[in-house]
């Protein structure tokens, strides 16, 4: 045992091109390698294929290194599925934009009148010709993927990872065939799906969640948005603004972690232009009706009272997972928050394994956003391979909620500064204002706000110069 443990050793600190010999590790990894019918040793091994770790992966390798990336997409409930890039790619940002910008486009043809333009004002919406043209563009995306990491010498591996040990992932396909991965550096960038409310009865059965909405043929129909986050607001919004009846029931606030006087500008505005909201509830349970229709019972909080209401389609909107507990971390001695579930990083990004790293949606105290993702994918190569030592800086990142009432905003909301750093010591300055093209449509311009917080500083009576802000942040709501 003390020769097996001094060869490990011998192997971790190598720094040229790292090969993991089988029998020098433990028995389920013996048990894996019989099975196994074929065996790859990389510089670098990436655990997903979505925005964040293809990054990396292609960073690496443009410096010179050996790469491969494994991804596999399990089918949702429903039975959906897609391709290589992750959630932003095919189920969230992309898609998410497409179908925003094609209700944005209903208000621009009402508004378009007023500018000259003799459109009859009711335009009927095709959900099944929209759908295709996304869901099109997301594959064309896939395809981009492929060919930029086949360009890039990139391995790429569609097969589900778990770990063998800490240098060692096995690969399995669909088929169930296995492959061993070695590498000296490993980083996990499996991301999140979707959470269903398991105690709701039905809820599984019957409801969908972003990860099907966006590949549907047929629209949706009649909705019922379970949710207050972003992503349940964003769906919301682009439903209505395609003309379908669409509810949102609301268990507590609305944009838990946003500004909570910009969150109710968003939903103020979605109510005005017919999203309706059930606030103070919560659902019982959902059953399907003879009529093809979702029989849908729910508890308002306040009361105590229930109710009910029919519709075509329930989508969950109640919060995601990070995508951890197949990866077999134990094996490899990663640590995760018991929680959360999200795996525990440094500064570095670096695990508590040291040549483990985990970046985007997967690990504790990131912000769940691609553009991050994909820096510190980016900038975590740049470290191992490159000769960098620049850190990822994740304070004061800029978000978009792409709700009907757009709404942009970085730094801490009012609240989070208040409660930082005291009601007195902050100073808020905020304007109403009304977009150009907001005039000749004679749109109401009541929820378009602009607001910044700050912490004064004296200015210099000598000079002249007035007090100024330092430390602030900033939130905006423009339509």
């Amino acid at each position: 045992m003390a020769a097996m443990a001094a060869q490990a050793a011998a192997l971790r600190g190598l720094r040229g091109r790292f090969r993991w010999r089988t029998r020098a590790v433990a028995g389920g990894v013996r048990g894996a390698a019989r099975d196994a019918t074929e065996r790859q040793d990389y510089n670098l091994l990436v655990i997903g294929g979505g925005s964040g770790g293809l990054a990396c992966a292609k960073e690496a390798a443009q410096l010179g290194k050996k790469v491969a990336v494994l991804d596999y997409v399990e089918p949702s409930p429903r039975g959906t599925r897609w391709g290589l890039g992750g959630t932003c790619v095919n189920v969230g940002c992309i898609p998410k934009k497409l179908m925003h910008q094609a209700a944005l486009l209903g208000g621009m043809i009402r508004d378009a009148p007023h500018y000259g333009w003799g459109v009859t004002q009711q335009v009927p919406h095709d959900w099944k010709k929209m759908a295709e043209a996304v869901q099109n563009h997301v594959k064309s995306l896939n395809w981009g993927h492929r060919v930029q990491l086949q360009d890039r010498k990139v391995k790429y591996f569609n097969m589900k990872g778990s770990f063998a040990n800490e240098h060692v992932v096995c690969g399995v396909t669909k088929d169930g065939k296995k492959t061993l991965l070695s590498a000296e550096h490993i980083v996990i960038a499996t991301g999140g799906r979707p959470k269903y409310p398991m105690h709701i009865e039905g809820a599984l059965e019957h409801g969908i969640t972003s990860d099907d909405l966006f590949w549907l043929k047929e629209s949706p129909g009649k909705t019922l948005v379970v949710g207050a986050s972003y992503v349940a607001l964003e769906c919301a919004g682009f439903l209505t603004g395609l003309g379908l009846d669409t509810t949102v029931m609301i268990r507590s606030i609305p944009l838990r972690g946003f500004d909570q006087q910009m969150s109710s500008l968003v939903t103020d505005h979605m109510a005005s232009h017919g999203t309706q909201f059930l606030r103070g509830c919560t659902p019982l349970r959902v059953r399907r009706l003879l009529e093809n229709q979702l029989q849908v019972t729910w508890k308002d909080l306040a009361s105590g009272r229930e109710d009910m209401d029919t519709f075509n389609t329930v989508l969950w909107a109640v919060g995601r997972v990070p995508e951890t507990s197949s990866l077999n971390l134990e094996k490899a001695g990663v640590n995760t928050n018991p929680e959360s579930k999200k795996i525990l990083v440094d500064a570095r990004e670096a695990t508590s394994v040291p040549h483990i790293y985990a970046i985007g949606d997967t690990a504790e105290g990131r912000p769940e956003l691609t553009p991050t993702a994909i820096m510190a994918g980016r900038l975590l190569a740049q470290r191992l391979y490159g000769q960098s030592s620049v850190l990822m800086d994740y304070d004061n990142v800029p978000t978009t909620v792409f709700t009907p009432l757009e709404y942009g905003c970085v730094g801490l909301s009012e609240e989070e500064a208040v409660a930082r750093h005291g009601e007195d010591r902050v100073e808020v300055y905020h304007a109403y204002y009304k977009p150009l093209e907001f005039t000749v449509a004679e749109r109401d311009a009541s929820q378009c706000y602009i607001k910044m917080w700050g912490l004064p500083c004296a200015g210099d009576a000598d000079s002249g110069h007035p007090p100024h802000l330092r430390r602030g942040g900033g939130q905006a709501a423009y339509h």
